[in-house]
């Protein structure tokens, strides 16, 4: 409130915000909302915290894995701010359940899924802005706030850019990092290919990824701090 002042800190206070993927990136975004004084969420994601996630994300330690990232989340804010109202949504996003989401009630929409087929399908008229890759990079420093189609370098957007083109969307609002990706080292003595340690009854396996991107703790805490900066200005 001494930065901000106490208009912008009671529109904070009433702003219910989405956040889509509750991983290294969007574990960081709620993370800087809720101490930022944002008192309402929705907080989508079908997956369960992984001994694989204790190397970047917020909400992964020893106690929480094997529980609903969602909840995990949820239990985080409320024990930052009491007074927050916080849903849950255990699913994964896409197009055939988008009618299931209160749109309306959205002030803001955070985009932390690492999926296009999830991230194409926020085509509302919210305000929203989009992780793009954050994995296999090693220099936080190079993100940026960018339009999607000023973008470069980076593969997601890439990608990104051609989709949104197809269905006529001009604009969205990306962060994004033009640093080369760095390729994962091979070592199938320590690859969750062969190893997996994903509790039994995952949905989504790392051993179901074509190829398995490598993280580091500060490169998607950055991005999502970067991403809840933007949100609260």
């Amino acid at each position: 409130e001494l930065l901000l002042g106490k208009e912008a800190m009671e529109k904070l206070s009433k702003s219910r915000v989405a956040i889509f993927g509750i991983g290294g990136v969007g574990g960081y975004v709620c993370e800087a909302l809720v101490r930022s004084g944002v008192e309402a969420f929705d907080l989508i994601d079908d997956d369960k915290v992984c001994l694989t996630n204790l190397n970047r994300q917020i909400i992964a330690t020893r106690s929480t894995v094997g529980k609903y990232k969602t909840q995990v989340m949820k239990d985080r804010i409320l024990d930052i701010n009491p007074n927050a109202d916080v849903r849950i949504h255990e699913c994964f996003f896409l197009p055939e359940n988008a009618d299931d989401f209160p749109w309306d009630e959205y002030d803001y929409i955070v985009d932390a899924v690492d999926t296009v087929t999830a991230k194409i399908a926020q085509e509302k008229n919210i305000p929203i802005i989009s992780s793009m890759g954050a994995g296999n990079k090693l220099d936080g420093s190079q993100f940026k706030v960018a339009d999607i189609y000023k973008t470069k370098v980076c593969p997601l957007a890439k990608v990104m850019r051609r989709e949104l083109k197809k269905r006529g969307i001009k604009k969205l609002k990306v962060v994004y990092s033009e640093e080369q990706p760095t390729r994962p080292i091979e070592d199938m003595s320590s690859s969750c290919k062969n190893h997996c340690i994903c509790p039994p009854g995952a949905t989504h396996k790392c051993t179901e990824r074509r190829d398995i991107p490598g993280s580091v703790a500060f490169v998607p805490s950055i991005v999502g701090l970067i991403i809840g900066g933007e949100v609260v200005k």
